[in-house]
């Protein structure tokens, strides 16, 4: 009965069985560092031993594309922070909640820079809201003792089972959630979650025994679990990463860069070819001596072997290709740009115009998973959610050198002080406070140029 119980326990949605090999990858590509290194994605040679791939993977580097890309979205999205208004909710409520959403010191703001991050990364990402159940009878007494609810951040890892049912009014409701807490040698927390009970077991699974079963009411009444997608698939639950296929193409420029790598070194150190004999009494490095037997058969003189692979140059344009082609995914080949591209103004703005909508989009899913948060708080605060999120819908992205550019190429060419004067106010708008270093106050004019 037992060992039924733990299979049932530690069995997972048909879901997470079909996208945890996806979701790993997403999440190695986003780390990089030692953790892509470990997981091995540079591809085997043909004979190569362990310990030459080792060495592979030792010396290659990572062009993190994922990480630099989820890093502008994020830079442009939290450049302004959320406004929040709350009805029924008082300060006293709200502000610990604001200034430590975790209790872990993060405040709700930065928290939430992790959801975008984390969304982005796997697509979508759960966040649970729970309130300590303590002896607290009144209001007073959970402020002397700092009961509140406070949020956690689960990945799609963690989330190993979860279901909706559908109500008679065509309303989606989650009825079952369960997730690893914790995981400690070879004992394993689970926490199953209903919305009549919240049930934490701790399975040993050497030992095929449950070491640990606590089961409490769930006086909530619902799963306080939302998540917040990046952009929502067809399958519930199921979010899209923004590095989807941007980790296919880092992942083809890491390989380019070991590549790259093994031609500078075959160039520089190709292989010599020589009798176990001659081997023995050869140097190595620079200037080496190799001693051969005098009574030795003239073909079996040592001679290297040539490099006739890929040029280095045509590893670089395959590479340049590649970074190109991710800018144009992820929509941040202006703002990402290290060097002057030909670019027209039409398709630079174009190239704006469509980072501002994916922003704009990412910035909704994550004003609706907030929203959804503080109803659940406010739920466990006896409180109906009264107030408004609003996160930013536009994001003004500009190239302010090339629109200062039309603008002293319009004002040189204009005669009428009329125009001078509008141009003057669009510069200001473009600059705000900067304005009065470039066109200069009447005492002592700016420079234009």
């Amino acid at each position: 009965m037992a060992n039924s119980e733990i299979d049932n326990l530690l069995a997972v949605n048909a879901l997470y069985t079909d996208n945890k090999a996806v979701w790993q990858y997403m999440q190695d590509s986003y780390l990089g560092g030692q953790v892509y290194r470990k997981a091995g994605y540079l591809t085997n040679y043909t004979n190569e031993t362990s310990a030459e791939y080792n060495q592979r993977l030792l010396v290659t580097p990572l062009d993190n594309h994922c990480a630099s890309v989820i890093s502008v979205y994020n830079s442009f999205l939290f450049r302004v922070s959320p406004t929040r208004t709350f009805v029924n909710l008082t300060e006293d409520e709200t502000n610990p909640f604001l200034a430590d959403a975790d209790f872990d010191g993060r405040s709700l703001d930065n928290f939430m820079k992790d959801v975008a991050t984390w969304s982005s990364v796997f697509g979508h990402v759960w966040t649970v809201l729970v309130k300590p159940n303590t002896n607290a009878g009144t209001r007073a007494d959970e402020l002397a003792q700092d009961v509140r609810p406070y949020i956690n951040l689960l990945t799609p890892l963690s989330v190993t089972d979860w279901a909706w049912t559908r109500q008679e009014n065509g309303l989606y409701v989650l009825t079952y959630f369960k997730y690893i807490e914790g995981v400690r040698g070879s004992q394993i927390t689970l926490k199953e979650w209903t919305p009549d009970f919240v049930r934490t077991v701790t399975i040993d699974k050497d030992e095929d025994e449950i070491v640990a079963d606590l089961v409490e009411e769930n006086g909530l009444g619902t799963i306080p679990a939302v998540i917040a997608y990046n952009q929502r698939s067809p399958i519930r639950g199921i979010g899209l990463s923004d590095i989807n296929d941007i980790a296919d193409e880092q992942r083809l420029i890491y390989n380019l860069n070991s590549e790259m790598e093994q031609g500078i070194r075959l160039e520089g150190h190709p292989s010599l070819v020589a009798t176990v004999d001659t081997l023995e009494k050869a140097g190595s490095g620079a200037g080496a001596i190799i001693a051969m037997p005098e009574n030795m058969d003239p073909q079996l003189k040592p001679f290297m072997l040539v490099y006739d692979g890929a040029p280095i140059d045509a590893v670089l344009k395959v590479i340049e290709k590649s970074v190109t082609a991710i800018d144009k995914m992820a929509n941040t080949g202006a703002v990402r740009a290290t060097e002057v591209r030909t670019l027209s103004g039409v398709a630079m703005e174009t190239e704006f115009q469509l980072l501002n909508a994916r922003l704009s989009d990412k910035a909704n899913n994550l004003e609706l998973a907030e929203e959804q948060i503080w109803r659940l708080f406010a739920l466990y605060e006896e409180k109906a959610f009264g107030g408004t999120i609003e996160y930013p819908g536009s994001f003004n992205i500009q190239d302010l050198k090339n629109e200062f550019a039309q603008l002293v190429t319009a004002k040189s060419a204009a005669t009428d002080p009329k125009v001078h004067q509008l141009i003057d106010r669009k510069v200001v708008e473009l600059f705000g406070d900067d304005a009065e270093i470039i066109l200069g106050t009447p005492e002592n004019p700016g420079n234009e140029q």
